[in-house]
């Protein structure tokens, strides 16, 4: 046994499909019995109107057809011994549809009053309940074109006036009653949304559409995915060719602008998908957590979606939705709705003027004709039928369909509606312009009579072009046509059967980038659940200081969040790399922003600047003392010993040597980078050559045992005081060298201190500075052996002992400086610089001098010619 159901316009029933498996054909026939019984008790009195004719008509000059879906019907196939018959078969008017009648109606009404458009031309109208089941789906057209309703064999009935056809066809119809239309070659208006692939496969040339393009539908949902920072989005997309197009689109718009998809469910609009399964997954927070998703409606009837959706009341979920998609009509009476928040983009397109009069004054005493309207009277405003004659009676005075509530009829004009009512003025304008062209050539053929048929419609109706009453443009071209606009309507349904679309934004693709989209926040009620713009991310997002790490396996949408490395920032939220700060600024702790680097340097109102100048004045302070000390007792032994003079040189060379660090504290610039080096280099120099040369003194002095002797010569004509210009000139000499090749220069140093810049003096060459160190160092090193081997030579004040220790401490300190002032940067290494410099000089200053400056200050007895042969005459005393 097999149970089949045809597709109606408006219904769940889209294919006709045999259930196998026993458990879900009983339960399906348990649904057809329940039906059958209470649709069975309700229609008998209403028997006579369903036997009327389906089709309705009102003549005129000329005539336009129109394919309308009011009813659902339903077909028993082998069912309690029926065989298949349109007498045995249960209706139920669709309430959505029927707007689209009314509009068909009030545009020929229109027309027909105006005076500029077809002016002694009437027009009459003939229309029939299209049914999309695989039975019947022919019998509408092969009635438009026989004039009969059985299917026949040849034509006997009176012959259709008609001169085009009016259909919302999608694309699988289109296969069908395409082929037959296209052998009279019959205009067709297709009022549905526009579908590219009617006319791109080249298959129906006598098929128009209506509707403006809407290939900018998925840019204007991403649009508004972007305006929310929704980047979680599941796509919920009914089967068909438009549906799979819609897919392809929207997810490379969705990838283009990183939003990711969080679920694809695609929805069959089969019989088996209402009664096979009653539960989608995507229904579940557990498994579908996405807060938004998109549902896109291909086919005219998709309330086995709403039923689903609305069933297990979705209430956490915001939908975005396209103009096909309608509310549930069948006004549960709920208090919660899953469709409440939803977000509607609906083609844009301004009220008719007249529109709403027309509907609320229409009803079956002004067009008794219409067997739908009374139909439609008979079931919604509870009258009763006459005895004879099949009228209505006993029906509410002055009712009118404003009367029923939104969730029975919606009286605002539709995208369908308005479409239907451009197409008659469209068949209006082009009949127009056929009757002009058909009377110059009346008038060139002396009068002929004037004849035509309705396949002359066709380059008229591609070539139309008008402005409708509202200001549109229209054309029937597809290559012409524009980019719709879309109004987006928030659907409130709360409490349930209130209905309300409130336009709280607008999507325009032919505006300026950015300008596009446009949304009222304020004006959303959301769905139930949300009292706030909702969030739909697959993560949270990250916020400036940290940077997205994708979830290995996972959409892009899904990551981790890592704080930045140092100095390196994010300053806003979900950054995919951070960025590091220029040299001259450094990261805030926050990591979120780059913050100008402060200048710095040894400065004297630092406290490490303060206490090395401090240091260094002080030494300067002492060395000078002992100088003016020794300038005083110079005629003492002790200071007249191992050469006056040399120690005068050597004091003085000491003062400026503690004046040195002077130089490296305060900003930098080239004079004191030069001068840095120069003066620490020549008066070091001098120093370590006076040593040199006090100790060669004290060595010729032993020498000397003849009066005639070389040695004696060279101690007598101050040779040893030589030593010094001859060294300052070498180091002269290499500092020219070094100051003409690659001199000092200031530098910056932005990364040894957080935060600051330190302005420095680089050396310019190393090679030099540290072949100026290195000659330091070997005259220090020669001074230092030579003093070592004058340690134990016999003298009352032999300072031989004194200049090994200065000399040792000296290297010591120049030793201990190159791998500490390469380990350190920035200040530190200045500091260490300074330190080294003051160090040695205290050295020398300590280990040759303190010794001289006791004995003249506290023991100034032994610093006499009778101290000095007490001494003497005790070392012989002691020896013997």
């Amino acid at each position: 046994m097999c149970v089949c159901l045809p597709d109606p316009a408006s219904s769940i029933f889209t294919q006709m499909h045999c259930f196998e498996d026993p458990s879900k054909l009983f339960l399906f026939m348990i649904f057809l019995i329940l039906w059958f019984i209470v649709l069975v008790c309700t229609s008998a009195d209403e028997d006579c109107l369903i036997r009327r004719s389906t089709s309705t008509q009102r003549d005129g000059d000329v005539v336009i057809g129109g394919f309308f879906s009011l009813f659902n019907y339903l077909y028993l196939t082998n069912f309690v011994d029926l065989k298949p018959s349109k007498d045995f078969y249960l209706l139920n008017p669709m309430n959505t549809n029927y707007l689209n009648v009314l509009a068909f109606i009030f545009a020929i009404e229109e027309i027909n009053r105006n005076l500029h458009l077809l002016p002694n031309v009437s027009l009459g109208y003939e229309f029939y309940n299209f049914l999309h089941g695989h039975w019947w789906i022919m019998e509408s057209p092969l009635t438009l074109l026989t004039g009969q309703s059985e299917i026949p064999n040849y034509t006997c009935g009176r012959g259709s006036k008609a001169i085009v056809l009016l259909l919302g066809t999608p694309w699988a119809t289109a296969a069908q009653i395409g082929p037959l239309l296209e052998l009279y070659k019959f205009p067709q208006l297709t009022f549905g949304s526009f579908n590219p692939n009617l006319k791109d496969s080249g298959q129906f040339p006598s098929l128009y559409q209506v509707a403006s393009k809407d290939t900018t539908l998925a840019l204007g949902m991403v649009s508004l995915m972007l305006h929310f920072t929704w980047t979680w989005v599941g796509l919920v997309i009914t089967e068909g060719q438009k549906g799979l197009q819609f897919l392809s689109d929207v997810r490379a718009e969705m990838g283009r602008n990183r939003i990711c998809v969080a679920f694809v469910k695609m929805i069959e609009v089969t019989l088996r998908a209402f009664f096979g399964n009653f539960q989608y997954n995507f229904q579940t927070r557990e498994i579908s957590p996405a807060n938004v998703a998109i549902i896109y409606y291909d086919s005219e009837s998709l309330s086995d979606v709403n039923f689903h959706i609305g069933g297990y009341l979705v209430t956490w979920r915001v939908w975005v939705t396209n103009s096909q998609w309608h509310a549930d009509m069948m006004g549960r009476n709920f208090i919660l709705d899953s469709f409440h928040g939803t977000l509607i983009f609906s083609n844009h397109h301004e009220e008719i003027p007249g529109f709403k009069n027309f509907v609320q004054r229409a009803n079956p005493s002004r067009y008794p004709e219409n067997n739908f309207l009374s139909l439609y009277w008979f079931k919604n405003f509870h009258c009763s039928l006459s005895d004879s004659g099949c009228s209505l009676r006993s029906c509410p005075p002055n009712a009118s369909l404003a009367w029923l509530p939104v969730n029975h009829f919606d009286t605002a004009m539709s995208d369908v509606s308005y479409n239907i009512y451009n197409a008659v003025y469209a068949v209006a304008h082009a009949f127009h312009e056929m009757i002009l062209h058909i009377a110059q050539i009346q008038s060139m053929n002396n009068g002929e009579g004037m004849a035509f048929s309705h396949w002359q419609l066709h380059p008229f109706l591609k070539n139309i072009h008008f402005n409708s009453t509202t200001g549109d443009q229209v054309n029937l071209d597809d290559k012409r046509k524009l980019e719709t606009e879309y109004d987006i309507l928030n659907f409130q349904n709360f409490p349930e059967g209130l209905r309300l679309r409130v336009k709280v934004g607008k999507f325009s693709p032919h505006a300026s980038h950015g300008q596009r989209l446009s949304v009222s926040d304020h004006l959303i009620e959301w769905a139930t659940e949300v009292t706030e713009i909702p969030q739909s991310v697959c993560s949270e997002s990250c916020d400036p200081g940290f940077r997205k790490v994708t979830q290995e396996g996972k959409a892009a949408c899904c990551f981790d969040c890592s704080p930045c490395s140092e100095n390196e920032i994010a300053n806003f939220t979900d950054a995919e790399q951070c960025i590091k700060c220029p040299d001259h600024q450094y990261a805030n702790s926050q990591r979120n922003n780059c913050v100008q680097k402060s200048i710095t340097f040894m400065d004297y109102k630092d406290l490490s600047g303060k206490i090395l100048a401090g240091t260094a004045l002080s030494f300067t302070i002492l060395t000078a003392a002992v100088l003016s000390l020794f300038v005083k007792h110079r005629d003492t032994p002790i200071v007249k010993a191992n050469n006056r003079a040399l120690s005068y040189t050597l004091l003085v060379s000491l003062t400026f040597c503690s004046l040195c660090p002077l130089l490296f504290i305060g900003r930098p610039n080239t004079a004191t980078c030069i001068l840095q080096q120069t003066t620490f280099a020549v008066v070091f120099t001098v120093a370590v050559s006076t040593v040199l040369a006090k100790t060669i003194t004290v060595v010729l002095a032993f020498k000397v045992t003849a009066p005639g002797r070389k040695m004696r010569q060279l101690l007598v004509s101050g040779a040893p005081n030589y030593i010094i210009p001859i060294c300052s000139l070498i180091q002269l000499t290499l500092c020219g060298v070094w100051m003409g090749t690659n001199p000092p220069f200031v530098d910056t140093d932005a990364h040894s201190e957080h935060g600051h810049i330190i302005i420095m003096c680089n050396k310019g060459s190393l090679t030099a500075f540290y072949c100026v160190l290195g000659y330091l160092g070997f005259l220090a090193l020669l001074s230092f052996t030579v003093a070592f081997l004058a340690r134990n030579l016999p003298d009352t004040f032999n300072e031989a002992k004194f200049l090994t220790f200065s000399m040792l401490v000296f290297c010591s300190v120049w030793v201990t400086f190159l791998p500490v002032y390469h380990s350190s940067k920035g200040k530190v290494m200045v500091a260490m610089e300074v330190f080294s410099i003051l160090a040695s000089s205290a050295g020398l200053l300590g280990c040759i001098f303190v010794p001289k400056c006791y004995i003249i200050l506290l023991q100034p007895g032994r610093n006499s010619l009778h101290g000095l042969k007490y001494t003497m005459h005790s070392r012989r005393k002691r020896s013997f």
